[in-house]
């Protein structure tokens, strides 16, 4: 069973949210990770909510999932994160067929 992260944010600083996804990005392989996509608010069409910012990561099951997110590589990005972005990051298991 596979499972994924959706991360939406408030951009605060674009040049450092800029850095801090590079850094992101290079903290995925080790687990297995991937980006799915990543896109930009268009519109809030139910509920409530405005981001500018999301992206999709991907992972073989939700161990590499944690394990990613509690790495001592990704931790290490998380004071940039914080300084670039007010972000929401959630995660889930896809359902076994």
């Amino acid at each position: 069973m596979s499972a994924f992260v959706i991360a939406t944010a408030k951009i605060k600083d674009k040049v450092k949210f800029g850095e801090y996804g590079k850094a992101a990005a290079q903290t995925l392989a080790t687990h297995g990770g991937t980006l799915v996509r990543r896109g930009q608010y268009s519109a809030t069409l139910a509920g409530e909510g405005e981001h500018q910012g999301v992206a999709v990561l991907e992972f073989p099951d939700m161990d590499a999932l944690n394990a990613w997110f509690n790495s001592p590589d990704y931790q290490a990005v998380v004071p940039l994160r914080n300084e670039a972005c007010d972000m929401t990051i959630t995660s889930y298991a896809t359902p076994a067929a």
